[in-house]
């Protein structure tokens, strides 16, 4: 799922989803939304998807989402869609160690690009999710940086920050593990900054303990303090977070 924090007209109700899933509650904000209409019932099943990545639990609620959203789409777009929200699901199974379903994921995401078209809306998206598998299931750096960047021109040409967020928050990752440091720090930072224009708090500080990655202290603990702050605030979201903010041992 993407979404910029805003809404076109100010819609009271996307208002009210959107400020409810930045702050963790994505079960609260799916509650909101219809289930009737093809939009919604996919919009509802991103959200689902999400709090499975966020928070590694939820998994029926979404597959019944999902579902839903697979049965109501009537066009090529609203089934691309579908399936890049199924390859969401199977991809989030499968690096939390649920189960592996990274079969699913490539078929879900290879058919959801053979639906939405180059430039299409949703296939920034696309693309950044298929970064992620390249990244973390098939361990191709290469083949995730060249998707991370079409999702990054993306994401730019459709004015859609949060998921600018993303790609700055990866292509930075990716340099960091390069050794390319001043590269990573900007990534870092400028994904940061976009988090907090947002208001997209759930997303706050991942962002900050990737940067503190690439400082030195005492920036570097100002930046890991805050980051754990913040996931003690959410009540421990997102959970994969808990290594990275984990207090180095004691040492004799």
């Amino acid at each position: 799922m993407s979404g910029n924090g805003t809404t076109a007209g100010d819609d009271p109700l996307q208002t009210a989803v959107w400020r409810l899933r930045s702050r963790a509650c994505w079960a609260d904000a799916a509650a909101l939304l219809p289930r009737d209409t093809p939009a919604a019932a996919l919009q509802r099943a991103a959200l689902l998807v999400e709090r499975c990545l966020y928070t590694e639990r939820g998994w029926e609620d979404a597959e019944d989402a999902l579902r839903t959203a697979e049965a109501l789409a009537h066009d090529d777009e609203e089934r691309g869609a579908a399936a890049c929200e199924r390859g969401q699901l199977a991809y989030a199974s499968t690096v939390h160690g649920v189960r592996d379903r990274a079969d699913e994921a490539r078929a879900a995401l290879g058919r959801a690009a053979a639906l939405i078209p180059p430039g299409a809306v949703g296939r920034a998206l696309l693309d950044f999710r298929r970064g992620l598998l390249a990244e973390n299931l098939t361990r191709s750096p290469q083949a995730a940086r060249a998707a991370y960047r079409r999702a990054h021109a993306g994401a730019a040409t459709q004015a859609d920050p949060l998921l600018l967020s993303f790609t700055w928050r990866h292509l930075a990752g990716l340099a960091l593990r390069e050794g390319e440091l001043a590269e990573a720090r900007h990534g870092f930072a400028e994904s940061l900054r976009i988090r907090e224009e947002l208001g997209y708090l759930v997303g706050t500080a991942p962002a900050l303990a990737s940067l503190a990655e690439t400082e030195s202290d005492p920036e570097a603990s100002r930046l890991r303090e805050e980051a754990r702050r913040l996931f003690r605030l959410l009540g421990g979201v997102p959970t994969w977070l808990a290594r990275q903010l984990a207090p180095p041992a004691a040492t004799a």
